[in-house]
């Protein structure tokens, strides 16, 4: 796994030896900045932007961010070897002024209310395929009021999955690729 583009482009990243922690592959990443950056639907900046990274893993979705300019990256994840593993990612990398990491449950954080004190303009939730709770989980997003006015909520599932997703979550654009969807939407 490694940077696809940006300051920090080639760098390869450190993985988890453990099965819990399923890595976002590098084509999958690459297509969601093309999109990102390419498509009239979504018309999206990451130079300057905060992004907030949920069941971060290893940290590549918001690494990948931080070397395109991103402002800054908030990580959110819970599993020990994947936060030791981001933490020697962020190391290896340089860049930890830019970086903070939650290594909490991300409903038992946000339930806690909006403890960031600031709004995201890009929230990637990449949670295991077999949490089902999707709902609550951008309902948690909604109510705390996580995401800029017109910042995207992009969703990491497995393409066999129905998602159920409340109203207010408008689907912009969605593309299976292999085994996952990723769902860009915004509120």
């Amino acid at each position: 796994m490694r940077i696809i583009a940006g300051k920090m482009k080639g760098a390869n990243l450190y993985l988890t030896k453990n099965k819990n922690t399923r890595p976002l592959k590098d084509l999958v990443r690459e297509s969601i900045f093309n999109l990102l950056l390419h498509s009239k639907k979504l018309s999206f900046k990451i130079e300057k932007s905060n992004i907030l990274d949920l069941y971060a893993g290893t940290g590549s979705f918001g690494l990948e961010c931080i070397s395109r300019d991103a402002k800054n990256a908030y990580f959110i994840e819970n599993e020990k070897e994947a936060i030791k593993t981001l933490e020697k990612n962020i190391k290896k990398l340089n860049i930890k002024d830019k970086i903070k990491i939650f290594p909490q449950d991300v409903f038992k954080l946000f339930e806690k209310k909006n403890i960031y004190g600031i709004n995201f303009d890009l929230i990637f939730c990449d949670p295991p395929f077999k949490l089902k709770n999707i709902e609550k989980l951008i309902d948690l997003i909604f109510r705390n009021n996580l995401l800029n006015k017109d910042g995207i909520i992009i969703l990491h599932r497995n393409k066999t999955t129905k998602e159920l997703l409340p109203d207010y979550f408008k689907v912009i654009d969605k593309r299976i690729y292999g085994i996952s969807k990723i769902i860009f939407g915004r509120f």
